[in-house]
């Protein structure tokens, strides 16, 4: 923060940008602003699909949190970025393939128990959740009552968790009251956006967002 004229400018119009995607596409998990859509679809909600992913949640950001300790950050974000990268790419290229059907709750449960993992490590805390629901060949309505649900649960449980190990720093809650107003305007007009798109605009746009996640990813990681 050591020239405010222009930080402060760009971090609003950063937070707008990013509450406007996650209204748009349910991807971007900033926790208010995933919150705020998650409580417009509230009624779409279906717990019978949620509570093994949030319980593999629960059970995940514990054990991220705790790899912080100790893991190579720039090895980690670079091969979650390339990942990211190379299944966007694959899935964009290809036509879409039979939905996954087996598993049922318990493979659900694993796949919450890696995102928790990935979200306490990472702070990328519904990227897994997202591509399984892609996997499982839901709906972009139900998709986005499953991953965005999901995603403010694990945001909430590695805040709680980062808070209690003392990471979280005044600036922090700083930057979050003054970007509030921000981040609820891009996320009311990013939901307004989204009656707009059809199933396979909604993919497209997932995929293509995962994508330049992952770029920024593996970027930051090589100019670190």
């Amino acid at each position: 923060m050591d020239d405010p004229l222009i930080f402060y400018p760009l971090f609003l119009a950063a937070t707008f940008a990013a509450a406007l995607v996650a209204g748009l596409s349910g991807f971007a998990f900033a926790l208010i602003a995933a919150a705020v859509a998650v409580w417009k679809l509230r009624r779409a909600l279906d717990w019978q699909r949620l509570w093994p992913l949030v319980l593999g949640a629960a059970i995940g950001v514990p054990a991220g949190v705790a790899i912080l300790d100790w893991a190579d950050q720039r090895q980690m974000q670079t091969g979650v970025g390339i990942f990211l990268v190379l299944y966007s790419i694959y899935s964009l290229a290809r036509p879409t393939l039979a939905p996954i059907r087996a598993g049922g709750a318990p493979l659900d449960a694993g796949v919450g128990v890696l995102n928790g993992v990935l979200g306490g490590a990472t702070g990328f805390a519904g990227i897994v959740v997202v591509i399984w629901c892609g996997l499982r060949g839901w709906p972009r309505d139900v998709q986005r009552t499953v991953f965005q649900p999901v995603g403010v649960a694990t945001f909430a449980l590695a805040a709680l968790w980062l808070g209690a190990k003392g990471a979280v720093a005044l600036d922090t809650v700083t930057l979050f009251l003054v970007g509030l107003p921000v981040l609820l305007a891009g996320t009311w007009l990013g939901l307004k956006l989204y009656g707009t798109l059809d199933e396979a605009g909604f993919r497209r746009i997932v995929l293509v967002l995962l994508l330049a996640s992952g770029a920024v990813l593996v970027v930051q990681a090589l100019l670190r």
